[in-house]
């Protein structure tokens, strides 16, 4: 069955992505964002393109007035994590205030369906491997503030009748075909990697090497973007027979961020320095998923977990788009 679907931060990294997709599937798309840190180029092009903000309350609902969509993904929001205990206001403005905006806009011009992007960190990561039941305990403020958001969807569904999904993301990485990752300033570990690895950086830099991990690194999973958005899609068609679903988007696998970068030197063929600085502050020293429910309620199983491959991929674009989506420096 197509629907129309308003991506919300549709012209950011994995939400022009899933965008993408979903028009690959016949579906109807739109796009609501500000271009703060998306890019127009990334939206598919034959989607129909609102620029707004979620802070304007009355730009979202006009928007859902005049577009009338079936679903609404919402991608819109902060997410460093050390920018966020920096500067806890900024964070609960835009992702809870804002989401508020968004799902009041929902229940007031009939929206029924939202697929919220959360993501792992809502987790203490005091565990080996996180299951979808783990306990929720956030270490930094960007996770209290997706969990906040979490919080309200329970409550929108049981007073106003919203049917959710809450996909908690672990580490997304890679590209798709000719959209990838492109964020200034750069804070993703892979990309920066890469960068160093093509001379566009002078040194890479890990932060902390006594983590009580395999090589005293941080350890992470390193999910697809292809297959994030293969899930946002499955949860589309899920919550057509179901009211809510929370579930994990990881692949399983964990990998040092040392693994990381031998990963990169021997997908590129390419050396370049390295050097060790201190923890950064609200850094987990572990995040590893465990995901039953996606695999039971969506069918969902990772194609790309390979970390090689997922570096591949990101590679292949970096080298097509040297300068990003500009094309300039």
């Amino acid at each position: 069955m197509t629907m129309h679907v308003l991506v919300v931060g549709g012209a950011g990294y994995i939400g022009s992505i899933t965008a993408a997709q979903l028009v690959a599937q016949g579906h109807r798309v739109s796009v609501f964002d500000n271009l703060s840190t998306g890019h127009l180029q990334a939206i598919p092009k034959n989607a129909q393109f609102y620029l707004g903000d979620l802070g304007d309350t009355e730009r979202i609902h006009t928007v859902i007035q005049t577009a009338k969509p079936d679903a609404i993904f919402h991608f819109a929001a902060l997410a460093e994590v050390g920018e966020s205990m920096r500067n806890p206001t900024i964070y609960y403005r835009e992702n809870v205030v804002n989401s508020l905006n968004l799902f009041e806009a929902c229940v007031n011009n009939g929206v029924e369906k939202l697929i919220f992007s959360s993501t792992c960190t809502v987790y203490p990561a005091t565990q080996n491997v996180i299951t979808d039941d783990s306990v929720l305990s956030p270490k930094n403020c960007y996770g209290e503030t997706k969990l906040t958001v979490e919080k309200m969807l329970h409550w929108f569904q049981g007073t106003h009748g919203l049917k959710f999904a809450i996909l908690r993301y672990f580490n997304a990485c890679g590209a798709w075909g000719e959209l990838g990752e492109d964020h200034t300033p750069e804070s993703h570990l892979i990309p920066l990697v890469i960068q160093t690895a093509l001379g566009r950086r002078d040194y890479f830099e890990i932060y902390g090497t006594d983590y009580d991990t395999p090589d005293g690194t941080c350890v992470r999973d390193y999910v697809h973007v292809a297959d994030l958005a293969d899930a946002h899609l499955r949860a589309l068609a899920y919550l057509g027979q179901h009211k809510r679903l929370v579930c994990n988007l990881g692949s399983g696998k964990g990998y040092s961020v040392r693994e990381v970068v031998e990963a990169v030197q021997r997908v590129t063929g390419r050396s370049f320095a390295v050097i060790e600085s201190a923890r950064r502050k609200g850094d987990p020293a572990r995040l590893v998923s465990g995901s039953a429910v996606a695999k039971r309620e969506l069918g969902w199983i990772p194609s790309h977990s390979d970390l090689s491959e997922i570096v591949d991929t990101a590679y292949e674009w970096m080298c097509n788009h040297p300068f990003g989506y500009t094309g300039h420096p």
